[in-house]
């Protein structure tokens, strides 16, 4: 009896193994079920079954979407390359040059401050760390703007990555017309729903799709890398939303207005990019020629285009095909985020458009965190009354690092 006893208690742990793991392979396969059940994907009337390749007709698969993957890391790798072995050259030829900037000095409970509490203290708190250093209120907040500049990209780090953006977004606009040029759909937009959704992938669209994938999910890995604008979250919202809409308009087959809205987009960032360009390296009649044309190709693409022809047409034209289904609404839901996002950058060109045309000049793209004056403020330095009132002043000065 007791080895009975014992050889039914050394059973019952693998019993109940057995049960636990046979408990989390249904909730697996029912979860399965419920993110691959095609209504969510696809109209009434129409399976998976349908979309699998048969008759010469080859369709778009869901596990292609990790191609974007590798796809992305080989990006990063090349434009590491470009930026080094081209973009950083073509600065330097440029006479592109990072400004001197000064280096803030030692100070624990400043540094303290500046990474765990705030990186631009208010007057309160800049008399209370003066008191607690000993310095100058003056001396505190020449060292805070000492300090944010070290964290500023310089600018030929704006210059590289701007020279990438704008080579791939040309590139990928350039290969995105040869897709499309010949395409009944490019010229009428009614052509994008036709025999939906048994839609032939042609290998065009596979590596414009691709590309493009990779290309933003790289954006999205490098983003705590690159220089850092003030629309930084509004950055995340399009890349992710970008990437959610890609991966859904592949597996759902609606590749023609996937590649319609990639050429879209694509065609306003070159000149943006190109704009930057000619902007960091001092050509300023280039650069205002090119926010001019950038103005006027994002407000025709993203404020005209975008919403009244491809918008219109993934809510209108559908429904003389077939019923509304959850993909449906999903697509259409995910276009008006970046709509909402491009009347938001719509009116950050709007502010300066308005600054360059009555000011006449181009401060730069207001989403940038520009660079502060490190230096004293001239206003707080005061005369030199005579020659020993002047070495007296000096002393002092370098005394408190001034």
């Amino acid at each position: 009896p007791g080895n009975t006893y014992s050889s039914a208690s050394a059973f019952l742990p693998a019993v109940k193994t057995c049960q636990d793991n046979t408990a989390w392979s249904t909730m697996l396969q029912t979860i399965k079920e419920w993110l691959w059940w095609e209504r969510l994907w696809l109209p009434k009337r129409v399976s998976w079954a349908d979309l699998d390749d048969k008759d010469d007709r080859i369709y778009a698969k869901a596990s292609q979407l990790y191609d974007a993957v590798p796809c992305a890391l080989c990006l990063l790798v090349v434009r590491y390359l470009f930026e080094r072995y081209l973009a950083m050259p073509l600065a330097n030829a440029l006479g592109i040059r990072d400004k001197v900037r000064l280096t803030a000095e030692e100070n624990s409970i400043l540094e303290k401050y500046f990474c765990s509490q705030a990186r631009n203290p208010s007057w309160a708190d800049v008399l209370s760390l003066s008191k607690k250093t000993g310095w100058p209120e003056r001396r505190v907040e020449v060292w805070f703007r000492r300090r944010r500049n070290q964290d500023r990209p310089g600018l030929q780090k704006r210059f590289c990555e701007a020279s990438w953006r704008c080579v791939f977004y040309l590139c990928a606009f350039l290969g995105g017309l040869l897709a499309l040029y010949d395409k009944p759909w490019f010229y009428d937009l009614r052509e994008v729903w036709a025999e939906f959704p048994k839609q032939s992938m042609l290998p065009s669209q596979y590596w414009y799709y691709i590309l493009e994938m990779g290309f933003y999910l790289s954006l999205l890995l490098s983003l705590t890398f690159d220089v850092k604008r003030k629309d930084f979250q509004e950055q995340v919202i399009h890349h992710v939303a970008t990437l959610i809409l890609l991966s859904f308009s592949w597996i759902s087959n609606y590749i023609r207005i996937g590649t319609l809205v990639m050429a879209v987009h694509d065609s306003s960032d070159i000149v943006l990019e190109g704009g930057k360009l000619f902007n960091y390296a001092k050509w300023k009649k280039t650069a205002n020629v090119m926010f001019v044309v950038f103005t006027l190709v994002f407000m025709m693409t993203r404020i005209v285009i975008f919403p009244f022809w491809l918008i219109h047409c993934t809510w209108v034209y559908p429904l003389d095909h077939y019923d509304p289904f959850f993909g449906y609404y999903f697509f259409n839901l995910m276009l008006l985020v970046l709509q909402i996002l491009h009347i938001y950058w719509a009116f950050l060109i709007s502010r300066m458009a308005y600054t360059f045309i009555f000011n006449k000049q181009l401060d730069g793209d207001v989403r940038s965190d520009e660079e502060e004056d490190d230096g004293d403020s001239p206003k707080d330095i005061k005369p030199k009354l005579s020659h020993m009132n002047g070495a007296i002043n000096g002393a002092r000065g370098r005394a408190n690092g001034h």
